[in-house]
């Protein structure tokens, strides 16, 4: 199972960025897909954004399309989400995950999948 770990949250003013990191143990197989989700309180969890191995493409979620990048540095075997123009509805606790399923709609869990501990991210003024 792939070890994950988020980096990079805290409390930022609306219109600010952040960028967020995840830093996973290495992939033993040639095919991978990882993927950002959120949970904000009282809410189900969203996925955000995903990279597979199959096409290298980033997909997005239409609630932050524009606005966030997710990228990945292969050397390092870590993978950013950049988030700018935030907004308060963007705060929530972050998770970083392998192995999801990556659709064009950004990612869902594949029942298969591996999750870092969560890191928190506030958009308050």
């Amino acid at each position: 199972q792939v070890q994950l770990a988020e980096s990079g949250g805290g409390l930022v003013q609306p219109g600010g960025s952040l960028r967020l990191s995840c830093a996973h143990s290495k992939f033993t197989r040639n095919y991978y897909a990882i993927g950002w989700f959120r949970q904000a309180p009282g809410k189900e969890r969203e996925g955000v954004s995903c990279i597979s191995s199959a096409d290298n493409r980033a997909y997005y979620a239409d609630s932050v399309k524009g606005r966030f990048t997710m990228s990945r540095d292969n050397a390092e075997n870590t993978f950013y989400l950049q988030m700018n123009i935030l907004k308060p509805e963007d705060t929530a606790v972050y998770y970083c995950a392998a192995d999801v399923v990556c659709a064009v709609t950004g990612p869902r869990p594949s029942g298969f999948d591996s999750w870092g501990q969560g890191t928190q991210v506030t958009v308050s003024s």
